[in-house]
């Protein structure tokens, strides 16, 4: 295990993502932060208490995911909290890794099931590369290259017991996957 970046890293990278949005915040419209279940959501939230959009929510993919036989006979579905129109709202969808692109379909599905949003953009924390689809995120924080070969796993509190970055050679366990 190769610890990519600390609490302290990881909190810059947050503030460094907030400062990079709020130049670039929707001029047309209102705007709201999108989390992707389940650790984009967590990330979500903390650039919502910094950017004060004008709505929050998050959106559970299970059901959306092209590999949902994959995963088990009894898939855990959790929430999607959307609770605002989303009819001419500009997103910004959050994630915690991006690698294939196809969680990323799936929540751009989730979100037009509840409307037709004026524009979705992406970000992420950390983008993988090994895509499948054509997805790119507008905004990321940390790129890296070559990381096909390992598993990439964010840690975010309250949903981990610690805020970290971590990378896994590709036989080890990851509880974060795209």
């Amino acid at each position: 295990m190769n610890v990519l970046a600390d609490e302290t890293k990881l909190a810059a990278m947050v503030n460094d993502l907030a400062a990079e949005v709020k130049q670039d915040l929707f001029p047309d419209g209102p705007w709201a932060i999108v989390g992707i279940r389940s650790r984009g959501d967590v990330l979500a939230k903390r650039l919502a208490d910094k950017l004060k959009p004008d709505h929050a929510g998050s959106v559970d993919i299970t059901l959306y995911r092209d590999d949902l036989s994959e995963i088990g006979p009894q898939p855990v579905v959790r929430t999607t909290e959307i609770d605002f129109p989303v009819d001419g709202t500009n997103i910004l969808l959050v994630d915690d890794v991006l690698m294939t692109g196809r969680s990323v379909r799936a929540a751009i599905q989730s979100l037009i099931d509840f409307g037709r949003p004026r524009c979705i953009k992406l970000l992420v924390l950390c983008d993988r590369g090994g895509r499948e689809l054509p997805v790119q995120p507008d905004y990321v924080a940390l790129v890296l290259d070559e990381a096909d070969q390992q598993q990439v796993e964010v840690r975010l509190q309250p949903t981990d017991p610690e805020d970290c970055i971590v990378i896994f050679p590709d036989t080890a366990k990851s509880t974060s996957k795209e």
